[in-house]
């Protein structure tokens, strides 16, 4: 992992954040487009090439000839997590920090963000065997039994944890199995200086608004495939990357746990709830972000400059 031994403000990373179907995409090729740069995708989703539809990646067209990164850069069938994220990333950085002054970051998921920005913790290794076990339990039983167990084993950990999130769950859990230590306790205090500026941006809209475009933007993923693309998906469903919302409800369709017009329902109802749940982690923090309607491109333009 680089450790950088002086910090360069000439160079700086400018990090979009908000919730899906935002409106991230448009900005970021906007803002490359004006500071002549590359796009780095924090989506710990749009990394897989299989998965297209669900996961809003955007099109060459939408691109419009500037570089994204991770992006297609992985398969379904590899195991990929944000601190192997952390280091690529870090180092595709130094690369481009070479012939750029400024990179825009982008993405959804927190975890990722935080984990180019801040470093991930150092967490000792874990038996597959007790994952394997937990994964068991949440699928047969639902998460209120390994809740249970974490906030027991770990109840600092257990008062912030996104009780709604089954993977942060299972993975705390099987820290503190398998060390014997609480979860909490591996979580380090104080994070690494990166070598570069950081500006973080956060994007959002009116409720109402955001709410119409999540489901417009479902009505156009059914009408391009997501359907057939989640049925080729299928074989790999107990992948991470697809425990997540547009490929879990249509599971459970091709399970039928449900009809169509159920899943369709699910799909909108999970969506605006995903997103609802993207915006309390970025506004955790009040003063981290500086949040703009995806409209207000001049104020962003300037405020970067502010803050460059």
């Amino acid at each position: 992992m680089i450790q950088p031994t002086d910090r360069s403000k000439n160079k700086s990373l400018i990090v979009v954040v908000g919730p899906t179907a935002v409106g991230k995409t448009d900005l970021c090729v906007k803002l490359a487009t004006y500071f002549q740069t590359h796009v780095v995708s924090a989506d710990s989703r749009q990394f897989y090439r299989e998965m297209h539809i669900g996961t809003a990646k955007p099109t060459p067209e939408e691109q419009q000839g500037i570089p994204h990164h991770f992006v297609d850069s992985h398969s379904i069938v590899e195991e990929y997590n944000a601190g192997a994220y952390e280091q690529d990333a870090l180092q595709l950085l130094g690369e481009l920090f070479k012939v750029h002054d400024t990179i825009v970051l982008t993405g959804g998921s927190g975890l990722y963000v935080r984990a180019l920005c801040e470093g991930m913790d150092d967490m000792p290794e874990t038996d597959p065997a007790i994952r394997e076990q937990l994964t068991e339990t949440w699928q047969a039983q639902g998460l209120e039994p390994l809740l249970q167990k974490l906030q027991e084993l770990d109840p600092e950990y257990f008062a912030q944890v996104d009780k709604a999130n089954p993977q942060r769950v299972v993975r705390a859990l099987e820290v503190c199995l398998s060390s014997g230590q609480p979860y909490s306790s591996f979580r380090r205090s104080e994070r690494p200086v990166r070598p570069f500026n950081i500006i973080k941006i956060g994007l959002t809209r009116d409720r109402t608004e955001l709410y119409q475009r999540i489901d417009q933007r479902m009505d156009l993923m059914l009408e391009q495939g997501l359907l057939e693309e989640a049925k080729a998906l299928y074989p790999h469903r107990h992948h991470n990357a697809l425990q997540t919302v547009g490929y879990k409800e249509i599971f459970d369709y091709l399970e039928e746990k449900y009809d169509w017009d159920e899943a369709v329902r699910l799909l909108k109802r999970n969506s605006r709830r995903y997103a609802k749940r993207q915006l309390t982690w970025f506004t955790k923090h009040p003063d981290e972000y500086s949040w703009f309607h995806p409209s207000q491109f001049q104020e962003i333009i300037e405020h970067i400059k502010l803050k460059s």
